[in-house]
């Protein structure tokens, strides 16, 4: 069964100011795509077809980089969707608590995310991640991904320029204040959290 584009989870005007209908009418609709259409095109006919994104992933890290990179993007593109909300809220009481413990509060948290975001060279994703039960904030460079690493991710921020060009020109600074601000999904954090796994790319 082919891979589909991870559908938004909210209207497309949803997210702006911070992230525009436009930048996601290309964002998702055309990248997001093209990954997942690459994926696809690459498993037809062998013995991956019937496998999910996660298996993809991990049997073609370090066997077949093209594959990689691409089951690699569809799956941090589905996941970075679900890291957003029009109204992000607030962490729950245990989460909140887990944050307080590794960051010190949810300020230093969202301070944290940004420096580490904006100090990221060239493209790649700035994780929240939970390992061993506690708070982490990762990194990956270009198409690589948290999916089938020994940690557990809570939320992503995408930091390709395509994410933020169109609104935001090349200042990803004021993409990052404007998302980690308003625009992170909080709830979908702590559904994470107490899943206890890796969220699983919807088939």
């Amino acid at each position: 069964m082919a891979f589909e584009v991870t559908p938004l989870p909210y209207p497309d005007t949803a997210l702006a100011p911070a992230i525009s209908a436009e930048t996601l009418s290309f964002h998702h609709g055309k990248h997001h795509k093209a990954y997942v259409d690459k994926t696809n095109a690459a498993i037809e006919g062998t013995d991956m077809a019937g496998a999910t994104l996660e298996q993809v992933i991990a049997k073609a890290r370090g066997t077949n980089q093209g594959l990689f990179n691409n089951s690699a993007q569809s799956w941090n593109h589905g996941f970075y969707w679900h890291s957003l909300a029009g109204d992000g809220g607030n962490p729950t009481d245990e989460l909140k608590s887990m944050i307080e413990d590794a960051f010190g509060s949810v300020d230093d948290l969202k301070k944290q995310l940004k420096e580490r975001g904006a100090g990221h060279f060239a493209s790649g994703w700035v994780w929240l991640v939970e390992k061993g039960g506690k708070l982490e904030i990762g990194e990956t460079h270009d198409g690589d991904t948290m999916a089938d690493q020994d940690c557990n991710p809570l939320l992503v921020i995408d930091l390709w320029e395509h994410a933020y060009y169109l609104d935001h020109q090349n200042a990803r600074p004021a993409y990052l204040d404007a998302v980690v601000d308003g625009k992170l999904n909080w709830s979908f954090a702590a559904d994470n959290l107490n899943r206890g796994s890796t969220w699983q790319y919807p088939c």
